[in-house]
């Protein structure tokens, strides 16, 4: 039995509403998965973009500390890193993509997301102060939770 490799990579979205339009994008798995094979057929064709649809999933997306996770196989992701780093705007809201980690196993994965997310959410609910809302904390909680028991 051969066993399939994958990376998984912990990435962080910058979203600069200043330069686009008013309506702020909401973070979601399809329309990031959407802009990064977009971005894959644009810069690799068609054969890369068949090559790595196989193993591309978005794993989990944090809308509020826009964190997300992306699993490829080990194969493809440089490529897959190199559309993410080729893409300019989700919608027509400018956007940029930050590689926090790469890791080989969900374990280290999770880990470093965690780190990641508790550490952003830390600094949002400082940016925020007393503007916080319950709903937003427990969205939050809700996605830590995720983080937790997110499968390989």
């Amino acid at each position: 039995m051969v066993h399939f490799k994958n990376r998984y990579m912990v990435v962080e979205v910058f979203i600069d509403a200043a330069r686009g339009e008013q309506d702020l994008v909401i973070l979601t798995q399809f329309n990031i998965t959407k802009v990064i094979r977009d971005s894959i057929q644009l810069n690799f064709g068609e054969c890369g973009l068949a090559g790595s649809l196989g193993s591309l999933q978005v794993k989990y997306v944090n809308p509020v500390t826009k964190l997300c996770i992306v699993r490829v196989s080990r194969e493809d992701h440089q490529k897959v890193w190199a559309a993410m780093a080729m893409v300019r705007c989700i919608g027509k809201i400018p956007v940029s993509f930050n590689l926090l980690d790469m890791s080989g196993s969900t374990r280290a994965c999770k880990k470093a997301a965690l780190e990641c997310d508790e550490a952003k959410f830390e600094q949002y609910k400082v940016a925020t102060g007393d503007r916080i809302t319950a709903d937003i904390i427990q969205s939050v909680e809700s996605c830590f939770e995720k983080i937790r028991v997110l499968e390989s």
